[in-house]
């Protein structure tokens, strides 16, 4: 069936709506968009999809809505919104149309809902309140998306159509990159598993550029590791990074800090320091350093083991 009409609420708008048309429009592109509460529109009928509205969902009916009671559940008890809805039925499908591999297609999509979608549905249901996020609350996604809403006083007639209309190519922004992030993070794992197959049983592991690589060590149960180097291209050079391994995804802790004697030194401070001509800096909280060759980070990346090891 060919769609032509993608329905949803007029009036102010929130995240979940917003987010599903980022996907809807790119899936359907010469379809209308339309935003209302008129009851007829907002019915089901041939070649529309309608969300966030029409109390009712049916994926027979193309009506996917979350207010109505009961209201639908995801296998494990929680919420729904329209957007977590219109992404179980049609996120493989904008996926494919991001040019995401076939064989990646249920790792990014899983991670995606678990990630970015779900967050959206739980707060649009109130199924969690925006101060978990402390003092980041207002900095979440859709706190940012509704600070795209008109003004209170700006009662023009086309004031929430525009805005909503500005703030979609936001949001698709913002969708696009994570989905990008999750693919490039799949990518990059084919990478590290190779790398810390190389690496044996040593306790540095050197990657063949910057790249993801915490989740690959964890999930390659490779706790020996503790720090990564890399090189590093920009502005017409290539250095060399030596980096250290966080603990986990909730914490910046690492499993060993580089030195504290070369915290915050750069150049001949540094040189000094490591005996390393090349040392280029080392970042105050330990987490990076720099050197302008592969040897020179190599040495560093000695260094950081035997200390990481006598501390230990």
């Amino acid at each position: 069936m060919s769609i032509t009409q993608l329905v949803t609420h007029s009036g102010g708008f929130h995240a979940d709506e917003l987010l599903s048309s980022v996907v809807l429009t790119q899936l359907f592109p010469a379809a209308e968009l339309i935003r209302t509460r008129d009851a007829e529109i907002t019915s089901p009928g041939a070649g529309k999809i309608i969300y966030d509205v029409g109390r009712d969902y049916d994926v027979d009916q193309g009506i996917f809505d979350h207010h109505q009671r009961p209201n639908p559940l995801r296998e494990d008890g929680q919420p729904y919104s329209s957007f977590g809805l219109i992404w179980k039925h049609f996120g493989h499908d904008y996926l494919r149309a991001l040019d995401v591999p076939e064989a990646d297609l249920d790792y990014v999509h899983h991670g995606f809902d678990r990630g970015f979608v779900l967050p959206v549905d739980l707060l649009d249901n109130g199924a969690v309140e925006p101060s978990v996020a402390g003092p980041l609350a207002s900095m979440t996604l859709p706190s940012l998306l509704e600070t795209l809403k008109p003004a209170f006083d700006d009662r023009s007639a086309q004031a929430d159509d525009l805005a909503f209309m500005a703030a979609l190519p936001i949001a698709r922004a913002f969708v696009e990159a994570a989905v990008r992030t999750r693919a490039a993070k799949r990518r990059a794992e084919a990478l590290v598993t190779q790398a810390i197959v190389a690496a044996g049983e040593a306790q540095v592991l050197e990657l063949p550029m910057g790249m993801p690589f915490r989740a690959a060590v964890e999930k390659a149960g490779a706790d020996h590791l503790l720090f990564v180097i890399h090189p590093r291209e920009g502005n017409g050079r290539t250095d060399w990074a030596l980096t250290t391994i966080r603990k986990g995804g909730d914490t910046f802790e690492a499993r060993a800090d580089l030195p504290a004697a070369w915290a915050g030194l750069n150049g001949s401070d540094l040189a000094a320091v490591t005996g390393v001509k090349g040392a280029v800096f080392c970042h105050n909280a330990l987490f990076i350093a720099v050197a302008d060759s592969r040897d020179g980070v190599v040495e560093m990346a000695r260094q950081a083991v035997v200390a990481a090891n006598d501390a230990g």
